[in-house]
């Protein structure tokens, strides 16, 4: 995003480092009370000389606390709706830019999660990032390709446990005979393998619309990530099954594969939305790049 939109000024000072890993950076668009209705934002940002002066609060936000960049959604004092929201870049360290205690999660405990809170944080007028109303435009697009992410980390999960799967069910033995051998075991492991590969089939589609920049981009990566997210759930649920009691414990990794995918289909838009995507799109263009 800063790549894209952003100044000439900011890109030299920000992407080496971010591109060298030195320095992390997170995306800030959802709010306690602003998740899937994201246009509804509250986070302000008043201008005063040479500053914009940022007061409100972003939830959820992915790498709170480690990274040193944030990518921030704000809206113009008084300005509602998805016209009046703009972008700023806030560093770490800013007065008055404090982050809250790492969130308690399911999954995904590699990754650090925190509240924001802004409190008359002044910010450069040259760390604004694209134009101004373009705020909503800017977010829009970065979740375009993390819904694609997302998908392939989903994709990645499944693919492995469905290669646990059958290297268990070859090994494994019960009333004589290996789990393999038992038809029903076939019938679910082909199951398992049509997801998955269904799903791949999917993201490449959807990332070759992202790369194209084709009409149909939005939808294509929203319904790659609503088909992976839910199939490869089920992939990994069906191979803990097959793992019996031991794919409950913490030794084996199907458990945490398992808890590590229920966000997905929560972040980068819930799948919800992923439908309504579609559908609208579907209801507005006739091929939807299908035919």
């Amino acid at each position: 995003m800063i790549d894209t939109y952003g100044s000439k000024e900011l890109r030299e000072r920000h992407i080496p480092s971010m591109a060298s890993f030195e320095n992390l950076a997170s995306y800030c668009l959802t709010e306690p009370n602003s998740g899937s209705d994201a246009a509804s934002l509250r986070t302000t940002a008043r201008r005063e000389g040479d500053y914009y002066v940022v007061n409100g609060s972003k939830a959820f936000i992915s790498g709170a606390g480690t990274s040193k960049i944030y990518v921030v959604m704000v809206r113009h004092d008084g300005q509602a709706g998805a016209k009046g929201i703009f972008c700023l870049l806030i560093e770490d360290g800013m007065e008055g830019f404090s982050q809250g205690k790492k969130e308690q999660k399911l999954g995904w405990n590699t990754q650090p999660t925190r509240i924001l809170t802004f409190e008359d944080v002044k910010v450069p007028v040259t760390n604004q990032i694209g134009p101004d109303n373009y705020g909503f435009n800017i977010a829009m697009a970065g979740l375009n390709g993390g819904r694609v992410n997302i998908a392939s980390c989903s994709l990645g999960a499944a693919q492995q446990s469905l290669d646990l799967a059958i290297d268990h069910v070859k090994v494994r033995k019960q009333f004589g005979k290996h789990l393999s051998d038992f038809q029903w075991n076939q019938f679910k492991l082909a199951e398992m393998a049509t997801m998955v590969h269904s799903s791949r089939l999917m993201v490449r589609d959807a990332a070759r619309h992202l790369d194209a920049d084709s009409i149909h981009k939005a939808s294509m990566c929203a319904m790659a990530k609503l088909h992976a997210t839910e199939n490869c759930s089920q992939v990994v649920n069906q191979a803990l099954q097959m793992f019996g009691g031991y794919g409950y414990l913490k030794d084996y990794p199907l458990q945490q594969y398992l808890r590590d995918l229920r966000v997905h289909q929560i972040l980068e838009g819930t799948n919800e939305m992923m439908r309504l995507i579609v559908g609208r799109d579907l209801l507005s263009n006739e091929t939807l790049g299908l035919k």
